[in-house]
């Protein structure tokens, strides 16, 4: 793979638009969707942060895994980075499909502002999903070398939109909130749940379509998979990782703080159809359907964008692990197009597509257990990032005395923060919604994470210590 990515375009790789909203709306409000997102966008600098020291001194595709395979311990280095590559790789596959899956959530959205009578079937949820599927990798296979364009396009298209939503106070139709109120308004009636542990419950997912913090932040990791397509890695590379947390921050908060200002009643927003009430509230605030039609719109083209950003950092992580021979058809999966497409890796694209097919077919037969593989994305994200910070710890920070982009004396410190935010994130992640639990809403993320790892293990034993031998060492 070639350059093609500067640090400015990377940096709006790495975040949503906005994730949908119903959790935090269960779970306290207004006061929950802002100061959980800060709370969130500071605590995810400290994993940035100690991401770019590591990445400056490897800069490279596969990332993680290979970060691993570097500061681990020799005799133990090939299970830790194959177990640690799995998670990589499973963690893009399920995100993926989180992105696609409320990309098509959304069309259903904009369909109940004209018909709020029709609810979708299973089946009919699950094609349109394919359908999103399909044209996301085609569109990205086809215009893969424009990528980097099409995401400064999604930066002044989100930039727009913000400027809209701010112009929505205006209008205001559904009237229009005190700042006492869009700033501390909080109630967790509906969650069931304390109210501390509410709104720790509201600032993380647990299900692909009712997110807000962490979710939004979930393409920071994205980042790293393009360390052999951007120019002068070592350096730019950790200033993308870094800055794109408070860039995401401060433009999600100037989106947040309209809709706060206006937010529409929370009990009418519950029984949204779909489970998605951003449709909804635009169309209470601007006060017509054509209006909140014409707000839906943007917001699903600047979705559209996020998508194809997510499945071309798929394609990378996916090809770069097929690349060291621990995907099964390695050699097939590992090969790169022909003709225009020399330098993009077809066939990855094209696995990512059939997964996220195959792993939507689980919705039809139990939206818990479909919900479950999606809130696993963060678990799998979190757990990769925090062993190689992990490892660093262990070896005393030693292999990053000589990095460019250094911590210094706050390297400890923060490293430290990284592991701890990681592992609370792990434990809420795990947890359902709201109280008492009902079979469709559980959780299942903590045993299908683990299942992941035994079945990771487990290939390797089988399979991979034959024929793996390390993370690709590029020059």
């Amino acid at each position: 793979l070639h350059p093609r990515f500067s640090q400015f375009e990377l940096n709006f790789l790495a975040f949503a638009l906005t994730s949908p909203l119903q959790t935090s709306l269960i779970s306290g409000g207004p006061a929950t969707m802002l100061w959980s997102f800060v709370m969130v966008s500071i605590f995810t600098l400290t994993m940035a942060l100690s991401m770019g020291e590591i990445c400056s001194k490897y800069p490279v595709a596969s990332g993680t895994y290979f970060w691993t395979y570097q500061l681990a311990p020799s005799r133990y280095r090939l299970l830790f980075s194959w177990i640690v590559g799995w998670l990589v790789t499973v963690g893009y596959w399920v995100v993926t499909v989180s992105v696609t899956f409320g990309t098509s959530q959304l069309v259903l959205a904009g369909a109940n502002i004209y018909l709020p009578q029709w609810e979708a079937t299973a089946w009919q949820t699950y094609l349109i999903f394919a359908l999103v599927v399909l044209l996301t990798t085609a569109v990205a296979i086809v215009f893969d070398h424009s990528l980097p364009f099409l995401d400064v396009i999604r930066l002044m298209v989100r930039s727009l939109l913000s400027v809209i939503v701010v112009s929505l106070s205006v209008k205001a139709s559904a009237g229009r909130h005190s700042a006492k109120y869009a700033l501390t308004h909080f109630d967790v009636s509906q969650s069931g749940w304390t109210p501390g542990w509410a709104f720790f419950v509201g600032m993380l997912p647990v299900r692909p379509i009712h997110s807000l913090g962490a979710y939004t932040f979930l393409g920071v990791p994205t980042i790293v998979t393009m360390g052999e397509e951007i120019f002068n890695p070592s350096i730019n590379l950790p200033k993308a990782i870094v800055w794109a947390v408070p860039t995401g921050c401060l433009l999600g908060v100037v989106f947040l703080l309209p809709i706060l200002f206006t937010l529409p009643d929370i009990s009418v927003l519950l029984a949204a159809p779909e489970g998605q009430p951003e449709a909804l509230v635009f169309e209470l605030i601007m006060g017509s359907k054509a209006g909140g039609f014409g707000m839906w719109f943007i917001v699903f083209g600047l979705t559209v964008l996020c998508g194809l950003s997510v499945t071309c950092a798929t394609s990378r992580a996916t090809w770069a692990f097929a690349r060291d021979k621990a995907i099964p058809f390695h050699h097939f999966f590992a090969h790169l197009g022909r003709g225009r497409l020399s330098d993009t890796p077809v066939n990855a694209y094209l696995l990512s597509a059939v997964i996220q097919l195959a792993l939507g077919c689980i919705y039809l037969g139990s939206t818990a257990a479909f919900n479950s593989f999606i809130a696993v994305s963060i678990m799998c994200f979190g757990c990769s990032c925090a062993i190689p910070i992990l490892l660093l710890l262990a070896r005393r920070r030693k292999p990053a005395r000589d990095v460019p982009f250094s911590l210094g004396v706050w390297g400890y410190p923060l490293n430290v923060l990284a592991v701890l935010w990681i592992a609370f994130e792990m434990v809420i992640v795990s947890m359902p919604v709201s109280l008492p639990v009902q079979p469709s809403d559980m959780n299942y993320a903590s045993a299908v994470f683990v299942g992941f790892i035994v079945i990771s293990a487990l290939w390797f034993i089988i399979d991979g210590r034959h024929i793996y031998e390390g993370p690709f060492i590029p020059d």
